[in-house]
């Protein structure tokens, strides 16, 4: 049956921009530069600025920007990065793909994001970096993980894939510190469903730090400076010219489409508010010290996370879940010893989060159906949470 609410709706905006995106793409056939060249480097610019970041640097995917990140620190075999096991699998495989080992600290319940007060216990003689990441579109707590990084002499690399354009710590005086932009390195994908995202895999590394910059400038190109002279040993990860192409004309609306996202999270805040009074176990997304959230993703906690999910899609209303199995607990990472109830609060997580539609073309209509769906759920099985 065909989604009367999708998860996901990718046809509606490109209509809206279809003229510009094809002018765009146009002009890259008509000058046949697909490898790097002035639309890349225009699309790193706008997006340092944006960031607030000294330098930008273009690759193909927001895998390979962690990758990079890592491979310009020198991060290797026998080495220890600390991340939360609650991400997308990219953020410990990049660790893995290295030799190096990813350490996993238990996430904070209400944001998702990894717990600043958990970090010092898994540090070691062998630890070298942490990798926060913006889950969800929020920036995590980084006035304690910076202040413990700065300690220990430990490098920060930021998983921002979720959270361009968010902010930590905004107040009345002044805008907060953006996603990406207040480690040593920060990590962008613009994987087509991002909030910004292009027309298959791209990614972004930010720094503030010209020698990394130039680190990973040269890493994305085999190591190679000039052409066939090889100072590193790299891998290839350009960003293609068509979809920095593609980029720029969507990074155009990025503001106006992040306030619409704003704008249905706060609509089903509304719409949930007499659910929330008579479900319990039911919890909206939480947003910790007034940081600016962008709504990557809108996830509600619900403790008959399955039997809703499956209701919803019944009744045409797409749903997903981010995350099933926490990281510590893929078989992949088995060698790693890690069991059940060690890391509660991400293995928690995995079993309740449900996360509903939410992009600047959902309807008012569209979500008030999303929400009585989940009404009609518990009016129909009389549950109430437990």
């Amino acid at each position: 049956m065909k989604a009367k609410v999708p998860f996901f709706d990718l046809s509606t905006q490109f209509k809206s921009i279809e003229v510009e995106i094809k002018s765009a793409m146009d002009e890259v056939f008509q000058n046949q530069q697909f490898i790097l060249g002035s639309k890349v480097q225009a699309l790193e610019e706008a997006i340092a600025q944006y960031c607030r970041a000294r330098y930008a640097i273009g690759v193909a995917s927001g895998s390979d920007a962690l990758l990079l990140a890592l491979m310009a620190l020198g991060i290797g075999a026998g080495d220890e990065v600390i991340l939360p096991p609650f991400t997308f699998f990219a953020t410990a495989g990049s660790v893995s793909r290295l030799g190096a080992t990813p350490v996993f600290v238990d996430i904070e319940r209400e944001t998702y994001n990894i717990d600043p007060s958990k970090i010092g216990e898994k540090i070691t003689p062998r630890t070298r970096a942490i990798i926060p990441v913006h889950l969800f579109g929020q920036c995590a707590d980084m006035n304690p993980l910076l202040k413990i990084a700065k300690e220990k002499k430990l490098f920060v690399i930021e998983d921002a894939a979720q959270a361009l354009g968010a902010e930590y710590k905004p107040n009345a005086e002044s805008q907060g510190r953006r996603a990406g932009q207040m480690g040593d390195l920060g990590c962008f994908s613009f994987y087509p469903t991002k909030n910004l995202g292009a027309f298959g895999d791209a990614g972004m590394v930010v720094t503030d730090n010209p020698a990394l910059a130039e680190k990973v400038r040269l890493l994305r190109v085999h190591g190679s400076q000039p052409k066939y002279f090889h100072k590193s040993i790299g891998i290839n990860s350009r960003l293609d010219t068509i979809q920095a192409a593609i980029l720029l004309v969507k990074f155009k609306y990025l503001e106006k489409w992040t306030s619409e996202r704003q704008k249905k999270a706060e609509r089903y805040q509304l719409l949930f508010r007499d659910l929330l009074s008579s479900v319990k176990g039911l919890e909206l997304p939480a947003v910790q010290y007034q940081n600016r959230h962008i709504f990557h993703q809108y996830v509600i906690r619900v403790q008959e996370r399955d039997q809703v999910r499956k209701f919803l899609t019944e009744n045409g209303i797409g749903t997903d879940i981010y995350y099933p199995v926490p990281l510590h607990l893929q078989e992949c990472y088995s060698f790693l010893k890690y069991h059940p109830r060690d890391l509660p609060n991400s293995e928690k997580a995995s079993e309740e989060v449900l996360a509903l539609p939410i992009y600047p073309e959902l309807t008012e209509d569209q979500q008030k159906a999303v929400v009585d769906g989940i009404k009609a759920f518990y009016k129909k099985s009389g549950a109430r949470g437990q």
